[in-house]
């Protein structure tokens, strides 16, 4: 009973804190994907549409430290159409327990030709971070475990937070792809392309939205995974 409540203690804590910091109205699709009995809790929303399951099964989830990719068939789809976020106001947050291999997106949608897609993802040796652009213009950080992010608050600028550290880009968006198909996680979902570039790493934690402070994200889900793993034994 006592790791129950604790566990109901920590998510709630969370979802206060996001309150409190101003984020949780930006956030339009999230999966807490640790702390849960089993594999269908991990995939019971915390806010927004449920994802649909392809190819998980129980075995893939860890209590503590989440679900795991096989880097060739195993994807959620969010059942976020990808044109429900505003042009040039759009999120994506992640948190790692293990690092996104290489040539592999953890959560992308949109369309490759015309380019116009969002996506957190790690090629060519080097984290990629893209939001309503053509990815000429993306980051280029270590693939690590922890939180990653990225905000769009303007067309011109463009906030990433990776390893504890937030950095303001300049980098331009592209016009906005104009499709329903939803974004993917464990993969890219695009519209024009449909499912690929699957990822091997392990989720505990997605989240799909307007622009965010990302910094009081990552210190709101960095505590929960921290609470979450004092409260299993």
């Amino acid at each position: 009973m006592t790791q129950s409540v604790d566990l109901a203690n920590a998510i709630n804590t969370f979802v206060k804190g996001c309150k409190t910091d101003g984020t949780w109205d930006a956030i339009k699709a999230c999966c807490i994907m640790a702390a849960w009995d089993g594999l269908d809790g991990a995939l019971y929303p915390l806010k927004g549409p449920a994802p649909t399951n392809n190819n998980f099964v129980a075995g893939d989830y860890n209590r503590e430290t989440g679900l795991v990719g096989d880097g060739s068939t195993k994807w959620l789809n969010s059942n976020l159409a990808y044109n429900s976020i505003p042009s040039n106001n759009e999120h994506l947050a992640i948190m790692r327990s293990v690092a996104i291999n290489n040539g592999s997106n953890a959560i992308s949608g949109g369309t490759v030709t015309p380019a116009s897609f969002s996506r957190i993802g790690y090629f060519s040796n080097f984290m990629r971070f893209t939001l309503q652009s053509d990815g000429t213009g993306t980051y280029s950080g270590t693939s690590t475990t922890g939180f990653a992010g990225a905000s769009r608050i303007a067309s011109n600028q463009l906030t990433i937070r990776d390893a504890g550290v937030s950095t303001l880009e300049s980098f331009n968006s592209t016009t906005r792809s104009n499709t329903f198909t939803p974004y993917g996680i464990f993969a890219g979902n695009y519209s024009d392309l449909g499912t690929g570039f699957y990822t091997s790493a392990r989720l505990s934690f997605y989240s799909i939205g307007e622009s965010l402070d990302l910094a009081l994200l990552d210190s709101r889900v960095s505590t929960l995974m921290t609470d979450i793993g004092a409260a299993i034994p």
